[in-house]
């Protein structure tokens, strides 16, 4: 799990999807009532799910494949990343270049990213152009054609890509190398957009067998949010995706990663560091781990709730030894999650008082635990930030999205605010103790000084997430 350098609105946005699997073979609402998604299943095997959002005439739509980074074959990084780039070239029927072309001229937006366990597409479009978009998805689910004289410069493309995103800042190329210390046999160690060598081998033939590989209806997820219901949507969906044959889909497999011995470090040095930084990965649990999961969440409240968690609060405004603190807990995956700690010392102040003083917080915290008040602020300020992710068009089919390409359920995002009223105190600190293990960690320290190159750019503030995803 390479480090993921996505908003701080994403991280929170991504948490709250936590998940257990019921797939509804009906259009009907689910009992509980954090989204109120109303699902069904076509033919074909792909799952639909809705997530009602009446406020405006607009629509969020999105196709989700279980496939990402991890699944690149070995030799072949980035893989993944590139093919979701070549899927913006065309069909029989549309064009190279005409997809974003019809979205935009339509007044729709769209995109797409690539992260370790999936790829996803999607627009957001009015109402009454939905149909449009789902006519274009489908068909290139199954009709991509990627010209051999095309390949070339989208390779190029996503080497760019690489050098603007990770060869031009030491953050970045810190974080990289601190998810290769930290994953030394799951696939998770290798970054999302691929190692350079790697990717300049890519190949026509090494995406098209991927595509044939991963893209089809029953390796799919259909997510529509907005001003839409069920009823509405499913003969849409039956005539566009449920046209779409299903494929033999290989099961997913994910390496399993030795248990830690050892704390591991990383230093890295360049002049065009602005200013040190100190990034803290645990190895943790992944989400569909039940009671832990929600614990780490609880957690990383506590550490980094804004200006009052403990981390900002002691080592900003109290010792002064840092202009920046935080944590993230990323549990978004199949196998593993990462549980981060970070600090970025005030001006003036080493760089090891600013790690002792970090150390110190995390012995405490371990040591002494956290009281039920603290849990019990965390947990009303997630479930506060919950509520009002309610009102956003794309929040909900991101929380679905990751949880059910990743082997979780359309019943554990619903039931999330229940599951997080359930912690304990003593869940959160047996979670902590479990995790916060110096054998379990590896630290990464950003420097200015002479580097081994010149490359890199201006380094990113506190980077607190680990694994990475690209569009």
């Amino acid at each position: 799990m390479p480090f993921r350098l996505p908003s701080a609105s994403r991280r929170r946005l991504l948490a709250w999807a936590a998940l257990v699997t019921l797939v509804l073979s009906t259009a009907e609402p689910a009992r509980a009532a954090m989204y109120n998604s109303e699902s069904f299943t076509l033919p074909n095997g792909m799952l639909v799910v809705v997530v009602p959002n009446h406020r405006l005439p607009v629509v969020h739509h999105m196709v989700w494949y279980r496939v990402g980074a991890a699944d690149d074959p070995v030799g072949k990084s980035g893989l993944a990343h590139f093919l979701e780039h070549l899927m913006f070239k065309g069909t029989k029927q549309v064009p190279a270049g005409q997809f974003s072309h019809i979205v935009a001229q339509n007044g729709g937006r769209e995109n797409a990213f690539t992260m370790e366990d999936t790829t996803a597409y999607f627009q957001t479009v009015a109402r009454d152009r939905l149909e449009m978009v789902m006519k274009l998805e489908a068909d290139r689910m199954h009709n991509l054609v990627i010209a051999p004289d095309q390949v070339d410069s989208e390779r190029a493309v996503i080497i760019e890509e690489r050098r603007m995103r990770i060869d031009n800042s030491p953050a970045a190329q810190l974080n990289e190398q601190i998810g290769a210390a930290l994953f030394v046999r799951n696939e998770y160690g290798t970054p999302t957009i691929g190692w350079l060598p790697e990717m300049e081998g890519l190949t026509r033939d090494d995406a098209l067998a991927f595509y044939r590989r991963h893209y089809a209806p029953n390796n799919a997820i259909l997510i529509v949010a907005g001003d839409i219901t069920a009823k509405e949507l499913k003969p849409l969906a039956e005539k566009y995706y449920g046209a779409v044959p299903r494929r033999d889909i290989a099961p997913r497999k994910r390496l399993i990663e030795p248990d830690p011995l050892a704390a591991r470090r990383v230093v890295l040095k360049s002049p065009r560091v602005r200013e040190p930084q100190i990034t803290r990965a645990y190895l943790g649990p992944a989400a569909d781990a039940g009671k832990p999961s929600l614990a780490l969440q609880v957690l990383e409240d506590i550490l980094s709730g804004g200006a009052t968690g403990r981390l900002y609060k002691k080592l900003v405004f109290e010792d002064k030894v840092a202009v920046g603190a935080g944590a993230n807990y990323d549990g978004d995956a199949i196998k593993y999650a990462t549980f981060t700690v970070s600090v970025q010392p005030a001006p003036g102040v080493e760089v090891e008082k600013a790690e002792k003083a970090l150390d110190g917080e995390i012995d405490r915290l371990v040591k002494d635990g956290v009281t039920d008040a603290e849990v019990e602020r965390a947990k009303q300020h997630l479930l506060d930030s919950a509520a009002i992710a309610r009102d956003s068009l794309r929040r909900g089919a991101y929380a679905f999205g990751l949880a059910l390409t990743t082997g979780r359920s359309i019943e554990d995002v619903e039931n999330w605010p229940d599951r997080i009223k359930a912690v304990s105190t003593a869940e959160v600190v047996a979670a902590a103790r479990a995790v916060l293990k110096p054998e379990r960690s590896v630290t990464g320290v950003l420097l200015r000084g002479e580097g081994p190159d010149g490359t890199g750019g201006p380094a990113a503030a506190v980077p607190v997430d680990v694994r990475g995803a690209v569009q």
